[in-house]
């Protein structure tokens, strides 16, 4: 018979043995979360139907031909091409309503929209088996499947643009269309897909989401979301959009530059400014950064000094020339009603960016190693002032905030058993702005 061993709570084992606990030295846990988290939706001609569809950046350099349907330099990609100017990751949903696939006797499109009626299937005899058939699949004019030899379409695999018909009887064919592709007469207009899309976006975390849309109640309709899911539900994201109305809140950027030229959408400017948005660092600001995306924006709403101090004023997201540039005037938000309790600097979108990152990453500290697991004790409350201490030492090690006092940060039981209350004076460092200088001349 074996002696005992294993691990050992308390000391009230019988049988004779060793019981050996092995346990990690206590040591601080500091996890910044990644920015860089776009969620879009958006019209697509092609496209995973009824979901999120998560593609990265590399995704989309790579794959964008399976994913959008078109080549990466396409025109029809440029609003995308913008967005990932600054995103990492991006949760697209595609707004589909009244969408149709595109079919023909052999084979039905994989996913719904008018690019699927660009596809056509090219059958011919085998070569060495007259009996059996070559299939060719194109997108346009390229080859995107080739399968040889098959004598039925039992026998045909689906590839990544169509499903083919097992019932379809193959026969030569010099080019077979798909047709009665559709993306949805009713997208553009109607709040029924973009509601369906922030239902499914809710289950998501990332830094913003960009509303394409310039009806006035597709816009309401996703401030509205933005306001219940930040002051709610407890979200951290903020919501770029094109001229959204008199807003004044921290969560909404309203951008004020209309994109123009022939077939432009008035919001191009959304693409771009949801990707720099997301992207740019939490310790940084996008302040000054030159717009390098492919939309030609106006800039009559910020020809005059008095004009821009109007819209700074009103807590509008603007870009203006300098120089050969355009540039982001001020990385602002649209929160004005400044209080004692809640001043000019929650207008800052970069103090936003610091304490939306607090918040994610100590919920995240807190639901990933604390809850469920940690006695509320004092030395489980030590603990977890610890690990709150150090991820705000490396804020602030990183320049994203200054001057902390860890002797300020308590941790405290709550009114509760189960509860735990956090206090702390946190100081967000901010990028450099304006420049006063007084000169004396001797």
């Amino acid at each position: 018979m074996a002696l005992g061993g294993g691990f050992w709570l308390t000391q009230n084992k019988v049988l004779p043995g060793t019981y050996h606990n092995f346990i990690s030295k206590p040591r601080a846990f500091v996890n910044l979360s990644d920015r860089g988290y776009a969620a879009l939706p958006i019209i697509l001609d092609w496209g995973v139907d009824d979901a999120v569809m998560t593609v990265t950046k590399e995704d989309f350099q790579k794959d964008s031909l399976k994913l959008f349907g078109y080549d990466y330099t396409h025109a029809k990609l440029k609003g995308i091409r913008d967005l990932f100017k600054g995103a990492l990751t991006v949760f697209f949903y595609k707004l589909n309503l009244g969408g149709s696939f595109a079919e023909n006797e052999f084979a039905k499109a994989k996913h719904k929209g008018i690019r699927g009626n660009d596809i056509r299937i090219v059958i011919q005899s085998n070569v060495d088996d007259p009996v059996k058939f070559d299939v060719y699949t194109y997108l346009e004019n390229q080859l995107v499947d080739e399968q040889a030899a098959a004598d039925d379409a039992k026998a045909l695999k689906n590839n990544l643009y169509i499903d083919f018909k097992e019932d379809a009887t193959l026969a030569v064919t010099a080019g077979a269309p798909l047709t009665g592709g559709a993306n949805g007469a009713t997208a553009l207009t109607a709040g029924g897909p973009h509601q369906a899309a922030l239902d499914e976006l809710e289950g998501y975390g990332f830094n913003t989401i960009g509303c394409l849309s310039n009806d006035p109640l597709i816009k309401s309709l996703y401030v509205e979301y933005t306001k219940r899911i930040r002051d709610e539900v407890g979200g951290k994201f903020q919501l770029v959009g094109h001229k959204l109305g008199k807003m004044d809140h921290e969560g909404i950027i309203d951008i004020q530059n209309d994109a123009v030229g022939v077939g432009e959408e008035v919001f191009g400017a959304v693409y771009w400014a949801t990707g720099v948005q997301a992207g740019v660092a939490v310790n940084k600001s996008n302040t000054n950064k030159t717009y390098d995306g492919e939309h030609t924006l106006s800039m009559a709403e910020t020809k005059t000094q008095t004009q821009t101090t109007l819209l700074l004023n009103s807590g509008k997201y603007v870009f203006h020339r300098v120089g050969d540039d355009i540039n982001v005037l001020e990385d602002v938000n649209t929160f004005t009603s400044f209080t004692v309790d809640k001043n000019e600097d929650f207008s800052m979108n970069q103090v936003i960016r610091v304490l939306d990152q607090l918040a994610i990453d100590t919920a995240h500290l807190f639901n990933t190693r604390y809850l469920g697991e940690v006695p509320n004790d004092d030395d489980g409350r030590i603990s977890l002032w610890k690990d709150i201490g150090a991820h705000r030492t490396e804020m602030q090690r990183i320049r994203a905030i200054q001057n902390y006092n860890k002797d300020e940060l308590k941790v405290g039981q709550g009114e509760s058993k189960k509860a735990v209350l956090v206090t702390e004076i946190v100081i967000p460092t901010v990028t450099m702005s304006q420049l006063y200088v007084t000169t004396e001349v001797a």
